[in-house]
C-alpha cells in the first residue's frame, strides 16, 4: 500500500518544521516579488532585472560543495540555526536601507546575494536532515511534501507580495521576510537531533569535499539525475529570468506580476497532488519527459500570448511541470545515497541545478536584450525540447528497494598500532576462482570497483596472475589508514551484498587473502 502524501506530518518534528518553513517560504516569495519589482523601478535594463534571479542562485552555485561538506561534517542543527539567523539579519538590513531611500541596483543585488549565501549553506543541511525526521518509508512523501509547502507559499506569497508592494512598498516585503525566519529558528532550537554513533573522528573539511565529489563521480545513477536536471534548468531558467519583464510589459503592475507567480505555485501544488499517482503509473523517465514538453509549451505561450488570463492558465501547467520534474529528481537523489554522504551528494546536485539557473538567467537576459523578450522565450522552448532529445537515453533510477543502512559486516582489519594519518594504504585481496567463470567474476568486480572508489579509494585495479589461471588480485589505494577505516564504516547493506557476491566466486576453504600495505618513506640521495 502506497503511503499517503501527507503521512510524514504524523511525525512531530517534521510537522513543526514544515509549518515553520511554509511561513518562511511565504516570506521568501514576498522578498522575491519585492526585489524583482524594485529592480524594475530602479532600472529599465533587462539584464539587471535578470540578474536578480542570477544573484539569488549564484551563491548556490559557488558554495554548494562546501555547504554539503559542512552538512556532513558538523552538527546539522547548529549549521541550520546559523544560516537562518544570517538570513534574518540580511533581510532586516535590506528593509532598512530601502526604507531610508538608499537602495541602488547594485546594492540590491548585493543583499540578494547575501540572502542567497545563507540559503546556499542552509539547503544541503536542511534536505539531508529530512531522513532524520521521518522513517525511510515516508522519505519520498516527505521530500514531495517539502516541495508542496514551498509551492503553497508560491501560490500565496507572490500575489500577497504584489499587493504589499503596491500598498506599502518593497521595504515592507523585506521586513516580513525577516520575521518569517523566527519560526524556523524556534523549531530548530527545540529539535533533539539523533546523532549516528561513530568510533572515528569527524572528517576534515576539504577531505570531505573531495570525498563527496568522488562519490558522485563514481555513481552513474546520481550522475544521470544531475544530467537530466541541469539540462532542463539551464533552458527553463528563461521563465524565471524574464517573467518580471513580461508582467511589466502587460501593464498589470506588481499585483499582476504576483498573480502570474501565484499561477506557478497553484500549478505546482496541483502537480504535487497527482505526482504520487503518476509515479506509480509510469517511470521517472516518463514524468521527466512529459514535464519538459509541458514547460516548453508554457514558454511558447509566455513568448506569444498577450492575454493575461491565458498566460495565467499556461503558467499553471508550467508550475505543475516544474514541481513534478524537480521533485522526482530530488527524491531519486535522496533514495540513491547513504546518510554519510547525503549532504555532499545533494550539494553536487544543487551545484549543477543552481549553476544552470545562474548561467541560464544571465544568458537569457542577454539574449532578450539582443533579440527581444518573445524570441528569447521561443528559443529557450526549442532548446528545452532539444535538451530532452539529447538526454532521453540517460535512464533514471529511484533507489527503490536499495538498503542503504550501514552494514557493519566488513571485517575489521587486523594490524599493529598505526597512526591515523599514516599512509597511503594499499589494500590487496587475492581471489582464486574457476577460470570458466572469469567473465561473471569480472562483471561482479565492476560493481565492486565503483563501491571502492566512491567509498574512499583513490585508485583501483584488478590483476590476473600470468602463471596461474584463475588467480586474481584486487588492489586499491587509500590516502590514509583513517580513510580506510572510514571505508569500513561507509559500506551499506546493498554494498555488502555486492562484496559477498564477489566473494562467492572464491574457491577454497579459506576466505580471500587480504593484506594492508602501509607506505614507508624512503630517503632518496
Amino acid at each position: 500500500m502506497t503511503p499517503s502524501p501527507w503521512s510524514p506530518l504524523r511525525h512531530r518534528t517534521f510537522r513543526a518544521l514544515w509549518i515553520a518553513m511554509l511561513a518562511s517560504n511565504v516570506g521568501t516569495w514576498l522578498q522575491s516579488v519585492g526585489s524583482a519589482w524594485l529592480m524594475t523601478s530602479l532600472t529599465s535594463s533587462s539584464v539587471m532585472v535578470a540578474l536578480v534571479q542570477a544573484a539569488t542562485s549564484l551563491p548556490m552555485f559557488l558554495f554548494s560543495l562546501p555547504a554539503g561538506a559542512l552538512a556532513d561534517v558538523v552538527d546539522r542543527r547548529r549549521l541550520l540555526l546559523v544560516t537562518q539567523i544570517w538570513m534574518l539579519l540580511s533581510a532586516l538590513g535590506l528593509s532598512a536601507l530601502t526604507a531610508a531611500g538608499l537602495m541602488t541596483p547594485w546594492l540590491l543585488l548585493l543583499f540578494i546575494t547575501l540572502l542567497g549565501l545563507g540559503a546556499a549553506f542552509n539547503q544541503p543541511a536542511q534536505q539531508a536532515s529530512v531522513p532524520e525526521m521521518v522513517p525511510r518509508e515516508d522519505l519520498a512523501a516527505a521530500v514531495s511534501l517539502a516541495s508542496v509547502g514551498f509551492n503553497i507559499a508560491r501560490a500565496v506569497g507572490p500575489a500577497l507580495g504584489g499587493l504589499i508592494v503596491a500598498a506599502a512598498g518593497a521595504q515592507a516585503n523585506f521586513l516580513l521576510n525577516a520575521a518569517s525566519f523566527l519560526g524556523v529558528v524556534i523549531v530548530l532550537y527545540r529539535w533533539k537531533r539523533p546523532v549516528e554513533a561513530s568510533m572515528l573522528p569527524a572528517e576534515r573539511f576539504f577531505g570531505a569535499m573531495r570525498t563527496g565529489v568522488r562519490y558522485v563521480r563514481h555513481s552513474p545513477e546520481v550522475l544521470a539525475v544531475i544530467a537530466r536536471g541541469s539540462v532542463f534548468v539551464l533552458c527553463a531558467s528563461s521563465l524565471w529570468a524574464l517573467i518580471p519583464v513580461v508582467a511589466r510589459d502587460l501593464g498589470r503592475g506588481p499585483a499582476g506580476y504576483g498573480l502570474l507567480l501565484a499561477a506557478l505555485g497553484i500549478g505546482a501544488v496541483s502537480g504535487a497532488m497527482v505526482l504520487p499517482r503518476l509515479s506509480r503509473g509510469g517511470s521517472t523517465d516518463l514524468v521527466v519527459a512529459v514535464s519538459n514538453l509541458v514547460f516548453a509549451g508554457a514558454l511558447v505561450a509566455l513568448g506569444t500570448v498577450q492575454s493575461f488570463w491565458l498566460l495565467f492558465a499556461a503558467l499553471l501547467g508550467a508550475g505543475a511541470a516544474w514541481l513534478a520534474l524537480l521533485s522526482s529528481l530530488n527524491v531519486a537523489i535522496q533514495m540513491l545515497v547513504p546518510s554519510w554522504v547525503r549532504g555532499r551528494a545533494l550539494s553536487v546536485y544543487m551545484l549543477f541545478i543552481f549553476g544552470g539557473l545562474t548561467g541560464g538567467s544571465a544568458i537569457w537576459g542577454a539574449v532578450a536584450d539582443r533579440v527581444g523578450i518573445s524570441l528569447a522565450l521561443l528559443i529557450s522552448a526549442g532548446c528545452l525540447v532539444l535538451g530532452l532529445l539529447a538526454t532521453i537515453s540517460i535512464h533514471l533510477r529511484t533507489g527503490e528497494g536499495l538498503n542503504l543502512a550501514p552494514s557493519r559486516q566488513w571485517p575489521a582489519p587486523r594490524i599493529y598500532e598505526l597512526e591515523p594519518e599514516q599512509g597511503p594504504v594499499l589494500v590487496s585481496i587475492k581471489y582464486s576462482i574457476d577460470p570458466d567463470r572469469a567473465a561473471e567474476f569480472s562483471a561482479a568486480m565492476s560493481e565492486l570497483r565503483r563501491i571502492r572508489l566512491r567509498g574512499g579509494a583513490m585508485q583501483w585495479g584488478l590483476f590476473a596472475d600470468s602463471s596461474e589461471p584463475g588467480v586474481y588480485t584486487e588492489l586499491f589505494l587509500v590516502s590514509s589508514w583513517m580513510e580506510h577505516l572510514r571505508q569500513h564504516e561507509r559500506i551499506t547493506v546493498a554494498d555488502e551484498e555486492v562484496r559477498l557476491r564477489v566473494g562467492s566466486f572464491h574457491l577454497g576453504p579459506e576466505p580471500p587473502l587480504v593484506q594492508h600495505l602501509i607506505a614507508e618513506r624512503v630517503r632518496g640521495r
